[in-house]
């Protein structure tokens, strides 16, 4: 299921977030922008992390590497990986045929929701993309 990327948050290196209510607490899917993975091509490495690790908000969750550079991925929420997309892997293209559906790379159990603050809409991550684009 693709998610409609006007309705995510983004952080200014990349990742989107789409927060949801769950048990307990919410949910926060991360993913790689369309416009990152179009800057990246031809990937050929990712590594992500393991089930139950604890990440802050700013901190490397894992890395991607394309046949131009090695970059880190990074958490843009606060929290506990409880699901990590282990298809994704061994199926880079996913991320360039569906970066807000089948290309999410971790789920992630908010343990504190101030980070989600310092995310920005959808319009403001379309107005820095053209500003790096220049």
């Amino acid at each position: 299921m693709t998610v409609n990327p006007e309705k995510l948050l983004f952080a200014k290196t990349h990742e989107w977030v789409g927060v949801e209510p769950a048990a307990g607490g919410k949910v926060a899917t991360v993913g790689v922008s369309a416009f990152a993975v179009e800057a990246l091509t031809d990937l050929v490495f990712m590594q992500l992390p393991q089930v139950g690790q604890k990440l802050k908000a700013g901190e490397a969750l894992g890395e991607i590497e394309s046949v131009k550079a090695v970059s880190d991925l990074y958490s843009p929420v606060d929290g506990e990986v409880i699901e990590v997309n282990s298809a994704l892997p061994n199926h880079l293209e996913t991320l360039s045929s569906d970066p807000y559906g089948a290309g999410w790379l971790v789920k992630i159990k908010l343990t504190d929701e101030t980070a989600l603050k310092n995310l920005v809409d959808y319009a403001a991550y379309q107005k820095m993309c053209a500003e790096e684009s220049h």
